[in-house]
């Protein structure tokens, strides 16, 4: 796996990220997840393949992040501990891997694993224990090293806990952050040229940043049924195309 690629964005895919960024953390603001699945799947179809899983991490960590300071007296804080313990271990595990995943079986990974969150039925884990919290962190963090996307599986643990819903915001956002920042310590570790990419990291987390404020200034006001099918079908269609290019590469 090519840790340096640095080939440069076009000024047009550039803008159009940003406004990406922008639009999938209000996204993920007003209806609790789901702007950075969209963001992946979109980045993964124009970047190059090597840059998507650590500039991806990069970009979520800042809208995250910010979300998290803006909700921060709603965090879970005992659930935060344990998942953050488990996040160490799944980060640590993942190091020794990161290097040795093709490209384009990264591309099949990362398609299949959206349509599976997407369509599939997600694992109800409901196990509130310590060393529950902490498997989920292991196992959500460790999955994010390779296919960028495991919010929706986070989301799908913290929903089990009950929480209202500036409460599930503030514990997955800061779940996210630390989850993220675990991702960006193993690949600056493994190598990846972070500083290359960081005009359009700070414009795409400037973007979600003002996404984030706009998202939760509607938290309570937008119906989310309608709005939430049209993205479940827009992202099907990239992830399959994802898929497409990895599979003509591989077998065609």
């Amino acid at each position: 796996m090519e840790l340096f690629s640095s080939e440069l964005v076009s000024p047009a895919l550039s803008l159009f990220l940003i406004i990406l960024a922008g639009f999938t953390s209000f996204l993920t603001a007003a209806m609790g997840a789901g702007g950075g699945l969209l963001l992946l799947v979109a980045m993964a179809s124009f970047m190059p393949m090597a840059a998507v899983i650590p500039v991806h991490g990069l970009v979520q960590l800042g809208s995250n992040a910010n979300r998290m300071l803006l909700t921060f007296r709603y965090i879970d804080k005992n659930m935060l501990m344990y998942f953050a313990l488990g996040g160490l271990v799944g980060a640590l595990v993942s190091s020794f891997v990161v290097h040795d995943l093709p490209l384009e079986w990264m591309k099949l990974a990362v398609g299949g694993f959206v349509l599976f969150l997407l369509w599939g039925k997600k694992p109800r884990i409901k196990e509130s224990s310590p060393f529950g919290k902490t498997m989920a962190g292991l196992i959500t963090t460790f999955l994010s090293m390779f296919v960028g996307a495991s919010g929706p599986l986070v989301g799908s643990y913290l929903h089990t806990k009950g929480y209202d819903k500036m409460r599930f915001t503030a514990t997955f956002s800061s779940s996210m952050t630390m989850q993220h920042t675990l991702k960006a310590v193993v690949y600056g570790v493994a190598g990846f040229a972070f500083w290359q990419w960081l005009p359009l990291v700070v414009a795409m987390i400037a973007a979600g940043a003002l996404g984030t404020w706009l998202g939760l200034k509607l938290l309570h006001k937008i119906p989310t049924a309608k709005f939430q099918r049209l993205v479940q079908i827009v992202l099907s269609v990239l992830s399959l195309n994802l898929m497409w290019q990895a599979i003509e590469v591989l077998f065609l």
